[in-house]
């Protein structure tokens, strides 16, 4: 916190440890992928990953040394410039780029250090695993698990909640939680193709009055 006069410049609260700067970054998984033909939740690919997460960190150090600015590694959930970096990718190094990485077709890039969402593994797992690069994100991190609505079962939910505090700096679990204003339904209301257009659509009544349901739903990094 720092009150400033009028017209004074803010980059003397830059400097020698008074904020943070953060280096953010995305697509560790294709990069390791591309570079060692695997995944970054292998032995092999992990301890490449990680190296490169350390590189990153020296250069960090390095800087703060130097220019005495507390530049710091943040794992960044960049979802909309993730869709910004594959088209660039694309354009560098040719349209086929993602498929000589692992086969697939995309038009988006990993976010941080993320396991992809193709990849198939365990949340328990996965929190496991990304909770070993998000300590090499010092200057912000999050992972994260999709789950189905999970209100009949939660004593599966409070075990990913304990796994979560024992294993991992920060994380949250994403479910739907939606209600049909008509017939009262809670739940997961899906997106369904009414007539050509997509539209929510309540399975107990066939209700797809937007007006009538209320969607809490994590799309893009932000809820609804």
């Amino acid at each position: 916190m720092a009150r400033l006069g009028k017209d004074e410049t803010i980059d003397k609260l830059l400097y020698n440890n008074y904020s943070t700067i953060s280096l953010g970054y995305a697509g560790l998984y294709e990069c390791v992928k591309y570079m060692t033909g695997k995944s970054h939740t292998t032995e092999d690919g992990k301890k490449f990953g990680l190296q490169v997460m350390q590189h990153m960190n020296d250069k960090c150090a390095e800087w703060r040394k130097e220019e005495h600015i507390s530049y710091s590694l943040y794992g960044t959930p960049l979802e909309s410039t993730t869709y910004k970096f594959a088209k660039c990718l694309k354009k560098r190094f040719g349209d086929d780029i993602f498929i000589k990485i692992d086969g697939k077709d995309r038009d988006y890039i990993t976010n941080s250090y993320h396991v992809p969402v193709f990849e198939n593994i365990d949340a328990f797992d996965k929190l496991t695993k990304e909770s070993e690069f998000q300590k090499l994100s010092p200057g912000g991190a999050i992972s994260y698990i999709e789950v189905p609505n999970m209100s009949n079962n939660i004593d599966a939910l409070l075990q990913v909640i304990k796994h979560i505090y024992n294993t991992i700096m920060y994380a949250e679990i994403n479910t739907k939680s939606c209600y049909c204003e008509c017939c009262g339904y809670t739940g997961d209301i899906p997106i369904v193709d009414v007539n050509g257009k997509l539209k929510w659509k309540c399975p107990n009544c066939g209700n797809d009055d937007s007006t009538k349901l209320d969607i809490a739903f994590r799309v893009c990094g932000k809820r609804f």
